[in-house]
Formats: C-alpha cells, sequence, structure tokens
C-alpha cells in the first residue's frame, strides 16, 4: 500500500547543534529524509537550531524554522504551520524525546497530529530502562543483570549486595552516554550516579553488572509495517564492550563470529525489533561472551542512528531514506533501491570488502584533558576507510584522521622501554590500537596482549601482520615483490621508502573498486568507488561506459569532524556539487567521513570514499583526469593538498596556490600589507625562551603567542606576565620546534569579522559581523552577530576598503574570509583565510546571498556583474541574527573551560529576529542557557584583576535583578568598596565550607570566572569551572557575554512574547 492518504504536511524535528555524541549523521539523516518527503509531494515544515548545516538551507524543505529546539517552540510552530503528522526519528535523541513529551501530555492529540515513524509506546518500551528489561524478558531475550533505580540509595544497596562492583551507571534519555560510567567502588558509585540522575530528564538510572571484555556486536535492522524484517549490516567493535561504541574502532561486516553466533544474533535483532513494532531503521546492541555462546542485550535504539550513517555508507543502502518511505505508509517489497535501480529495498546488502571506522577524538587540542575511554562518548567525528582486507582498511583509516600518521607507528612510544609498553595495555585510552601494534613490534605475544586487552585475538594477529610485513621491508634488498605485497596492504610508496630505506622499484597507482550493496551481482547506477592495489579498475571501466562531453571537476571535501572545522564545510562542499551540476558539469566528490551530505550517495555524479593525502589524491587524478578540482570548500584539510597538486600541473579553480601561501606565510603577508598600507598588531618570530621574553618586553603584556600553522587556535595562548611565557613555550616546544612562535601585542578591542567574494574586478561583501566579546576570544566561541551594530560609518567605510584592497592584492578568485580588531578608533587585520569559513552557511541563509554558489560560478569564469550583483557592501537584511557557541564540556574530563584563543566550541545556534535582543534571546536558549530564573537565585563572581573594575558594572545589573552575589576574597572586597554588597566565600584551596560546597549547595544559578592563567586541572579556577560542568550551572568566561545574559534577563522575556521566523521567506 503506497502513501498514506491521511498526510499531507510533515514536521520534521531536527537534531540541534553539534555536540559530542549527536554529531552531522543526523543531518545527513534529515537531509536525506526531508528530500524523500518532497519527492512524495508533501508539504515539509522544518525545525532546527543548527545554521551551519545543509539540512537548515531553503531548498530543503517548504518552510525552515532556525528556532530553539525546546518543547514551548515546537508547540508553537505546531500552531503556527498546522501540520497534520511529525517526523520524529530522525533527529536524534533530541527529535524523539520532543516528540514523546508533545505525545504524552496529549498536545498531538487535541492538535490532531499523528507521530510517523515510531508509536509513543514503541519509544517507551526502548528508552525507559525497566520497560526495555521487562520487554526482553517477555521474549526470551536474555539482558544483563540489572536494576532500574531513581533514589542514590537504592543504587548503592542494589551494587553492594547483589551484583557486586564494577557496575555501569546508564542515564535514561541521555544521548551519547552521557552522565553515565563504569563505578569500581562505592565512591565513585555515589559520584557517578549523583550526576546521572541529575542529567536524566526524568531523573532514573540503570545500574548493570559490569560484563567488560565480552564482544560488542551491532545489528542495523529494517522493518516495515506488513512485518517484513532485513538486517543491512552486522557490526563489531575493535574494543570490547566497556568503550561507547562511537569511541571504538568498528569493523563492518562483523569478522570474527562463527556462523552460529552469527545467525542466533542476527535471529535475536529480528525478534527484538517484531516485538518493539518499530517501524523504520533500528540499531540493537548485543555484548557476546567470547567463547561459549552466552550473549545478552545491551540497547535498541528506535531511531536513526551513528551507527545507520555508518551502515548505509558502508554497504551503500539509504537507510534514512527507506526508513521515511516506511514511516509514510511504503513497505520494502514497493521501494526501490536507488543505488541498484533495479533491486527492492527487500533484499538484504552483501558486502565483498571490509569497512573501518577510527574516531577523532579531540585531545590533540585539549592537552590537558583524561584520555581515558569508558561508556560516555568522547569523540567529536570519525572517518571511514573501505578495503579488500582489514589491513588495508586500517591503514587508510590512520593515514586519514588527520594526525599526521601513514603507518600504525605512534613516533612517541618509539622511545619507552618495554615493560612501560606492557603497563600502557592496561590503558584504555584513544591510543590503544596504536600501543598493541607497538607492543607486537617489541615480541609481546598475541595471547598476552588478549589477556591484557581482551581485544579479539583476530584483530591482534592482523596487526601483527602488518607488524611482520614492515620487518621484511626493512630487512634486505626492495623487490618487486615485496613492493605488490606492501602496497595490498595499504601502504603508501612514501611509506614503504621510509621504512625500506630504499627507493621503490616501480610505482602503480590504487584503482578503484564499487561498491553496489550486492557483492557485485547487479550494476550500480549511482557510482561509488572505494581506492584498492590491484589489477581491475572499475572506475574506468564505468568511465568508458558512461561517456559524456561533460567537463569533469573534483571536489575535495573537509574530513572528519572535528573542533575548528566542522560541518560548515561540508555544507559548502554540497552547494558547490549543486552549482556545478546545475551549470552542466559533472560532479565529483571526495572525501571520507561517513556522517555528511557531502558523502551520501546521489550527492555527487561520482563519489570516491579515500583518504585525502597527496599519493591518495594523485591516483584518483590519474583515473578521472578531472577538467579542474576545487580545494576552498574543504577547509584547512583541502587547502594543504593545494601545493602539492599544483606541482603536478592540475587546475585549480579559484584562488592561486601562490596567494593562499602568500595569505598563510607571515613575511609575505607583512610585504602585502605594507603595500596595501594596511595596520596589524606589531608582533614578531621567536624561536626559543629568551627571544619570547625579549619580544615580549619590546611590545607590552598582554601578548597573544602562537604556533604558526594550525586552524582553530590551537595551542594559542594570552600571556600576561614573564612566567605565562615561560610555561607556554615549554608546551609548544614540546614537540620540537620547525616553525617559529609569533608573539603579537594583544589588543582588547571589538572583533570584526567579513566573508567576501571577489571575481579579479569586483567584489562582494554580503556582511560585516561583529562579537559580543571582544578580541582574544576565538572567533568560533564568539556571539556573533549580523549586522554589526555598532560600528561608525568611518570605521565601517575603512573595512569596506581593507577588504576590497586584500582581496585584490590577493588575487582572491571565490571566498575569503578576514578578520579585523577594532581599538581606540582604528581598524586592524588579524588574519585573512582566503578559503570558506565557518560563517558562510548563516550569513548565505539571513542574508539571502547564497555564497558558495556564486563563488563557484565565478570560479567558472561567471563575473559577479552577470549574476546581477554590484561591487561593496550587500543591502543589509531586516532581520538580526546572532550567533552563539555551543560546548561539550560535559562529556570531557578536566578541561578547563574559560574561553580563549584556542577554540572550544563543537556547534552552534542561531537567533534571528527583528530586533537584537529578541535575537539574542532565542541563540542563548538554543545553545542551552536557562534564562527563566527571573529572581531570589544566586551568582558567583571571581575575577582576575585586569576584570575587576570592569565587573561592577555587571555585578550591578545581577544585584537589580535580586540576585544574592557571592565572590571570593580579592573580587568580594573592590564590590563590597563599590557598595555592592557580595557575601566572600572561601577559595577551592582552603578548607570547608568553600567555594565548591557552595556550588554543590544549589543556590547558585550562574557562576562568572576568569583567570589570568587557566588549563592546568590543578588550579583553582578550573576546579570551579570543572565543578560548573558537572553541576550544570550556567558559567560565564568572559565578562562582555555575562553583561549580555544580564541585559536579557532584565527583559524578562518569555518565548511566547517572540515571533518565529520561517527563513525560507528572507
Amino acid at each position: 500500500m503506497p502513501l498514506r492518504n491521511d498526510i499531507k504536511k510533515v514536521l520534521v524535528i531536527g537534531s540541534g547543534p553539534i555536540v559530542i555524541g549527536q554529531a552531522a549523521e543526523f543531518d545527513y539523516a534529515g537531509t536525506q529524509a526531508c528530500r524523500a518527503l518532497k519527492q512524495e509531494g508533501l508539504e515539509v515544515v522544518l525545525i532546527n537550531s543548527n545554521p551551519a548545516t545543509i539540512m537548515t538551507d531553503k531548498a530543503m524543505a517548504d518552510k525552515v524554522y532556525i528556532e530553539p529546539l525546546t518543547l514551548d517552540v515546537v508547540k508553537k510552530i505546531i500552531e503556527i504551520e498546522k501540520p497534520d503528522s511529525v517526523l520524529s526519528t530522525l533527529g536524534g535523541q533530541t527529535g524523539l524525546t520532543l516528540s514523546m513529551q508533545l505525545a504524552e501530555e496529549g498536545f498531538l492529540e487535541s492538535h490532531g497530529v499523528k507521530l510517523l515513524g515510531a508509536n509513543p509506546e514503541t519509544i517507551h518500551k526502548a528508552e525507559d530502562r525497566q520497560a526495555f528489561k521487562d520487554t526482553m524478558e517477555k521474549i526470551g531475550e536474555p539482558c544483563i543483570p540489572s536494576k532500574v533505580v531513581e533514589e542514590l540509595e537504592d543504587a548503592v544497596d542494589f551494587t553492594n549486595n547483589v551484583i557486586g562492583y564494577p557496575v555501569i551507571i546508564r542515564p535514561a534519555f541521555t544521548l551519547g552516554g552521557t552522565g553515565g560510567g563504569i563505578a569500581n567502588n562505592e565512591e565513585e558509585l555515589r559520584d557517578i550516579a549523583t550526576n546521572g540522575l541529575r542529567l536524566s530528564p526524568i531523573h532514573q538510572i540503570l545500574v548493570e553488572k559490569c560484563i567488560s571484555g565480552w564482544k560488542e556486536i551491532e545489528f542495523e535492522v529494517i522493518r516495515d509495517r506488513k512485518d517484513n524484517v532485513i538486517t543491512v549490516c552486522s557490526m563489531e567493535n575493535f574494543d570490547p564492550v566497556g568503550v561507547h561504541t562511537g569511541d571504538s574502532i568498528v569493523i563492518a561486516p562483523a569478522v570474527t563470529l562463527t556462523d552460529k553466533e552469527y545467525q542466533m544474533l542476527r535471529t535475536a535483532a529480528i525478534n527484538i525489533i517484531s516485538e518493539l513494532k518499530v517501524e523504520g531503521g533500528c540499531n540493537c546492541q548485543f555484548a557476546l561472551h567470547p567463547t561459549s555462546f552466552e550473549y545478552a542485550v545491551i540497547e535498541v535504539n528506535p531511531r536513526v542512528s551513528r551507527s545507520s550513517a555508518l551502515a548505509s555508507k558502508a554497504t551503500g543502502y539509504p537507510i534514512a531514506k527507506v526508513a521515511t518511505k516506511i514511516a509514510i505508509g511504503y513497505t520494502l517489497d514497493e521501494i526501490i533501491n536507488a543505488v541498484t535501480g533495479k533491486t527492492y529495498a527487500c533484499f538484504e546488502p552483501a558486502l565483498d570488502y571490509v569497512v573501518v571506522k577510527f574516531p577523532k577524538w579531540p585531545f590533540d587540542k585539549f592537552v590537558y584533558a583524561k584520555r581515558t575511554l569508558g561508556t560516555q562518548m568522547m569523540a567529536t567525528g570519525e572517518v571511514m576507510a573501505i578495503g579488500t582486507s582489514f589491513e588495508q582498511a586500517m591503514m587508510k583509516a590512520v593515514r586519514s584522521i588527520e594526525l599526521g600518521m601513514d603507518s600504525m607507528n605512534l613516533k612517541k612510544l618509539a622511545n619507552v622501554p618495554t615493560e612501560e609498553i606492557e603497563k600502557l595495555l592496561y590503558n584504555v585510552d584513544d591510543e590503544r590500537s596504536f600501543v598493541v601494534f607497538e607492543a607486537l613490534k617489541r615480541g609481546i605475544s598475541v595471547e598476552k596482549i588478549h589477556e591484557i586487552t581482551r581485544i579479539d585475538n583476530w584483530f591482534i594477529s592482523k596487526l601483527k601482520n602488518l607488524v611482520e610485513l614492515e620487518k621484511y621491508l626493512a630487512d634486505g634488498a626492495l623487490t618487486d615483490d615485496k613492493y605488490d605485497l606492501a602496497k595490498r596492504y595499504g601502504y603508501l610508496d612514501s611509506t614503504i621508502e621510509r621504512i625500506s630505506g630504499q627507493k621503490c622499484p616501480k610505482h602503480r597507482d590504487f584503482v578503484y573498486k564499487m561498491v553496489d550493496t550486492c557483492a557485485g551481482e547487479f550494476k550500480a547506477e549511482t557510482p561509488y568507488f572505494y581506492s584498492t592495489y590491484d589489477d581491475e579498475n572499475e572506475a574506468l571501466q564505468f568511465l568508458d561506459r558512461k561517456k559524456t562531453d561533460k567537463k569533469k571537476i573534483i571536489v575535495f571535501g573537509s574530513g572528519p569532524i572535528r573542533i575548528g572545522q566542522g560541518i560548515e564545510f561540508d555544507y559548502c562542499s554540497v552547494h558547490c556539487v549543486w552549482a556545478l551540476k546545475e551549470m552542466g558539469y559533472e560532479a565529483v566528490i571526495c572525501n571520507n567521513n561517513p556522517e555528511t551530505v557531502s558523502t551520501d550517495f546521489d550527492t555527487g555524479d561520482r563519489l570516491y570514499f579515500d583518504p585525502l593525502t597527496k599519493e591518495d589524491v594523485a591516483s584518483l587524478i590519474a583515473t578521472e583526469k578531472p577538467d579542474g578540482v576545487v580545494v576552498q570548500f574543504g577547509g584547512q584539510t583541502a587547502i594543504k593538498l593545494t601545493k602539492y597538486l599544483d606541482e603536478m600541473g592540475v587546475n585549480i579553480l579559484g584562488t592561486s596556490a601562490d596567494s593562499i601561501d602568500a595569505a598563510e606565510d607571515r613575511e609575505r603577508f607583512d610585504e602585502l600589507l605594507n603595500k596595501c598600507g594596511i595596520p596589524r598588531p606589531a608582533g614578531h618570530t621567536v624561536m626559543n625562551v629568551d627571544e619570547a621574553l625579549a619580544a615580549a618586553e619590546s611590545l607590552g603584556y598582554p601578548v597573544l603567542m602562537r604556533p604558526s600553522y594550525v586552524l582553530g587556535g590551537q595551542n594559542m595562548i594570552i600571556a600576561h606576565s614573564d612566567q605565562d611565557i615561560i610555561e607556554y613555550m615549554a608546551i609548544i616546544t614540546r614537540g620540537g620546534l620547525e616553525n617559529p612562535v609569533l608573539i603579537d601585542k594583544y589588543m582588547m578591542g571589538k572583533e570584526v569579522e567579513v566573508d567576501a567574494i571577489c571575481d579579479g574586478t569586483d567584489y562582494l561583501i554580503p556582511g560585516i559581523m561583529e562579537h559580543i566579546e571582544r578580541a582574544g576570544i576565538h572567533s568560533g566561541d564568539s556571539i556573533s552577530v549580523y549586522p554589526a551594530m555598532t560600528l561608525t560609518k568611518k570605521i565601517r567605510e575603512t573595512i569596506i576598503d581593507y577588504t576590497k584592497k586584500l582581496a585584490f592584492e590577493l588575487k582572491v578568485i571565490g571566498l575569503v574570509n578576514i578578520q579585523y580588531v577594532v581599538y581606540n578608533n582604528e581598524v586592524y587585520v588579524i588574519e585573512v583565510n582566503p578559503r570558506s569559513s565557518r560563517t558562510v552557511p548563516y550569513i548565505s541563509k539571513v542574508t539571502g546571498v547564497p555564497m558558495v554558489d556564486i563563488a563557484t560560478k565565478i570560479m567558472l569564469g561567471e563575473t559577479l556583474k552577470q549574476q546581477g550583483y554590484e561591487s561593496g557592501l550587500y543591502r543589509e537584511a531586516e532581520y538580526i541574527a546572532v550567533k552563539v557557541p555551543v560546548f561539550s564540556f560535559a562529556k570531557l574530563h578536566d578541561v578547563d573551560t574559560a574561553l580563549g584563543p584556542e577554540m572550544k566550541s563543537t556547534g552552534e545556534c542561531l537567533g534571528i529576529a527583528h530586533n537584537f535582543e529578541d535575537a539574542l534571546y532565542k541563540g542563548l536558549v538554543g545553545a542551552g542557557y536557562d534564562l527563566t530564573k527571573k529572581t531570589g537565585g544566586g551568582v558567583l563572581i571571581t575575577v582576575r584583576d585586569t576584570d575587576k573594575q570592569e565587573i561592577l558594572y555587571v555585578a550591578e545589573k545581577f544585584e537589580r535583578l535580586g540576585f544574592t552575589l557571592y565572590a571570593t576574597s580579592g573580587t568580594a572586597s573592590i564590590l563590597n568598596r563599590n557598595m555592592i554588597a557580595a557575601n566572600v566565600v572561601r577559595k577551592a584551596s582552603e578548607e570547608g565550607p568553600n567555594v565548591m560546597d557552595l556550588l554543590d549547595s544549589g543556590k547558585i544559578d550562574y557562576v562568572i570566572s576568569t583567570s589570568a592563567k587557566g588549563r592546568l586541572p590543578a588550579l583553582d579556577s578550573v576546579k570551579i569551572r570543572r565543578k560548573t560542568v558537572e553541576r550544570s550551572i550556567c558559567c560565564l568566561t568572559a565578562i562582555d557575554t555575562a553583561n549580555a545574559v544580564a541585559d536579557i534577563l532584565a527583559m524578562g522575556k518569555d518565548i511566547d512574547d517572540i515571533e518565529m521566523v520561517d527563513i525560507t521567506k528572507i
């Protein structure tokens, strides 16, 4: 039975800003869903607070609301738009929880709205820990011994008297294992359980026996209402149970199971989905005893999840699209598989290759973070690699992950003594797979490693094959046979030469194989390739078969999602592909991130799922022979390839390699600024501590220090004294200095950001943005306002003039992003990036200027005038937009939350309104700030000396609002001297009752904390900020942010007073 006739208008709930545990995989799913619904002729209304994603693009739905994802807002939009149904299974945990609340309150029923995809009973059975246990017992599926509790003492009592330690705590209705953990004794149990109960929206946790060491296996299953069920993909974790699946290396299909084990778990998965009556996609996680046939069900997600994005990309089976069609009434035998174009969706995919998913963790950014992995997810993103063997896929994954590695050899382990390496095997952290590799190199046996790590012998033996190969390469002459073997295992020529110390005897490019969902049984219609080492090149055969006269362009993507380079760059890549197709070109995508829309099977004309390194890219160019390539939309990942592509003689569209170098190279950039007469903060380059101290003395403190060559402000710091310089030079020079350290005068001015488009003769500035926080806080972590509200006419004109000069002098063809600081009425340039930036999506959506499309057309030879745009600043939109950053501190241990020049946010929200206050209010609410507590709360203030004068003005505002003020001794004496009443609190290092006890008491709603130093977990100020994260207290680490929050609280607004904006009308 096709489409239900009672559905005409569907509301799709998105997943909101990107946080650890809920990343781009839901945008990919939501985008696929919106497209599937529109193909069926339905009207689609979308709500999602994330401006950076392609999902909130005007092209995606008939009505697009970028509004906070709160219950009140969703109700308001249902009242305005009157949809007849709501689709909730594609917005991650956020969408699921919101639709559950709407259903339980009876709001959907009273407004005649149907819930598609999963009925409330199904969600309840899968998400409520007790109901889930009862359901499993009813159908005879084994669960791990556990108990659902709502009080702390019940948890302690059950553990001590019934199951014993260690135990796992899992809060109900939270995401990516938030608030959970493994407790080995009563003290840890009390700590984790208290936190878990607070973070669960229904104040409920599950205490279960810890069976770490069993294998973790997942099945991705799809069911329709006629009870047709298929398994799309099985997946196996490299790490045993105890590490969150999002933090584990994952292999698909499952590789170490016997046929009996596989069939047993597959049957269980099918029984579970049928009992839960899920209609659409569902993910089942199992724990399997390594030697007996004993197994247990860990959990079931009755929605599209991170694993379904992986399963979808691994098999080529479009899970989200099929799930959406099932939700509106189709059955599996009526849906055609879009990849083959011939088979139906009820065919189970078959794989003739292996897929490895490798997580991307943020620890290279957060030097002091605790790296131990557990049941709470910490990775910000992931890469996927496809190969004909596990070894080959693993080698491709390692070089995709952007840690500067091209093999499993981790540099820092090389000089560690063998007994230390054996001890390191006990650490469950992000480097464990590399430690296992090093241990094998030192001759520690496979059995011994298995005994310590409980990683399956099969994986360890496969890594041992790589160790043996490297020994074989280093021993004796490098023959043709050795070279062929190393290539089959996925090694690059440069790696083979380094390990063997000899030149390669020959060179062979990689060839490409097709992903077709059916192990080659049917010819695929949507070409999707991976590289391997073989004789037959299926990509070449395909190109011969489908010859066209169209010109070919390759677009390089941005790789894994990480702090500093997020989903925004994928938005740009996808828009570029759409523009290329519209202009009659063939668009080819190369990327390695399974969560994104760019790697969807039907986004480009062809997709290559491969690492973005020089040698991998060279093979692709040899096969495709493109007419041009695009690098300016893939962030630093793609920009890094520019020089190499240029040397190969590839036609780079847009800004030239030489111009990109002129903007990145300090000396060339200085020359260029002098030529244009544009000032920048005074600065020096230094190579050691003495030079650094001398430079700082001549400039005068504070100074900004940073290594030259980074994205997202890695290892950037503001130094206030000699002592800071000595400490930070030690951190920066730890890895050895190849490039100099830059030291600049730090200007506490207003930061202004501009994105511009240039065609060589004209330039267009869609909008000027200003930051609420002063310079010194990374632009990705600042609250950003469009249009700039406080600039004088003269300064605005100066900024436009400087932008024009820089764009022309750098010969920009396409996009450029420039950051300025306005200090004492002078404009200074901080940096220039001749590529797309993280603000492009939000400015495109608010101003109505499709920036990426315009830039793509310019690269292909159209001018701005031909596209109907004049030179200069584009007219201001009638709306004000405020972008507010969102952080994931709760997921990372020991990371200081104080904001500075190093970027820390993982995502962002947008508030759009006709006036500034409403826009800021929406942005803050969307980002999770609690603005409801009007009076009677408490504010704790502890600031560094340089901020003590300014804090008076802000503290007074909070006092007027009826808050009780608390402060540490230095700050309190300044407040009290100025007639602002504040209670003195003892510091964290002093005896109790001190500031930590105050934060535990529940009296505090806001904390304002700035400190001259930071980062080290042992410091008092860092302890206070970490405590606010654990207790979910709003912590403001910049005076300007605190001031903005106070102003909003003073207005006493409510979401009911504020209009909702549909951006398709802008």
